[in-house]
């Protein structure tokens, strides 16, 4: 039986780069290893899988019965469905630590850095001291360039820089800004893409002081690409937030090259945004400069706005 490697719902690059990358390791450990994903590929992570040689990966969504392996999250609202009626085998993350819990003891490896990439990375250079094949050094490199944001987002360390600089280099990528840029505009295409889709492509769910709260973000070169689209946005997050009775629900339209993000809040409280951000909503939305992670500029500041 293979062990699964599963990265988060809705998944985006680091997730589905990481089950790779992750699956390749244990390969070379002589672990029968298979990655999954949870959900459809973003157009950004299909562009990379397809310039570094890999298929998708196989949909799993219950891991029932199955041994199994977590990367970029471990949050039970993260995880497959089921996640407890299966053997977890091990967790490789950068975010807080979440709520899946084991019987037994289990690799556990979580970093303060910037993406799952770079634990890896780690992982492979330092704790494993294996050889990282040049196609999954592509994929490692992709992962931390988007999750970071080429460095312009807070969540980025010296170690996260360290990685890509040497991963570039095994994997035979020169032109590291042009690249990072492609996968940019492929992460931001908007046009004919459904609007629950757009919602979807990078969305999280969280319980806040015991209230469901979503957030999504799109990542894009300009906000002028959902400029005609922003009152439908609203209009399908208003509705998410109706169908699964949460108490709010947000969606972050980033600029990557402003360096701020345009919030959009559907909320049965509004006072939470000046809570957490210091700004009142302007009807719908609320402009936040220097704002582009939700992991360390989102999540703990609207945490506090709900305790």
């Amino acid at each position: 039986m293979s062990v699964l490697i599963i990265g988060h719902k809705n998944p985006d690059t680091d997730s589905v780069t990481a089950a790779i990358a992750l699956a390749e390791l244990q390969k070379m450990l002589g672990v029968d290893a298979k990655p999954c994903i949870q959900g459809p590929l973003n157009p950004e992570s299909a562009l990379v899988l397809e310039k570094f040689g890999f298929a998708t990966p196989e949909t799993c969504t219950d891991v029932t019965n199955q041994k199994y392996m977590l990367v970029d999250h471990s949050d039970i609202k993260q995880a497959p469905e089921n996640w407890d009626k299966g053997d977890l085998q091990a967790v490789v993350d950068h975010h807080k630590i979440g709520d899946i819990t084991t019987s037994n003891p289990i690799l556990f490896c979580n970093m303060p850095v910037g993406c799952s990439g770079t634990v890896l990375y780690i992982l492979y250079k330092d704790v494993y001291k294996k050889d990282i094949p040049a196609n999954v050094a592509g994929l490692m490199l992709s992962a931390i360039l988007s999750d970071t944001v080429m460095f312009k987002s807070p969540t980025c360390t010296q170690a996260d820089k360290d990685a890509v600089e040497a991963l570039a280099a095994i994997a035979g990528v020169t032109d590291i800004q042009g690249w990072f840029m492609e996968m940019a505009k492929a992460k931001g295409s908007v046009a004919g893409v459904p609007v629950r889709e757009l919602v979807f492509r990078d969305y999280k769910d969280f319980t806040m002081s015991g209230k469901n709260v979503g957030i999504g973000q799109l990542e894009l070169v300009s906000l002028e690409l959902v400029a005609s689209r922003k009152d439908e946005l609203y209009d399908d997050i208003a509705k998410l937030k109706a169908e699964g009775n949460r108490h709010s629900v947000f969606l972050m339209l980033t600029d990557i090259m402003q360096e701020g993000t345009e919030l959009l809040a559907v909320t049965d409280d509004p006072s939470v945004v000046e809570k957490a951000f210091g700004v009142k909503l302007e009807g719908k939305s609320c402009w936040l400069p220097k704002v582009m992670s939700r992991k360390k500029q989102m999540v703990p500041p609207l945490e506090k706005a709900f305790a």
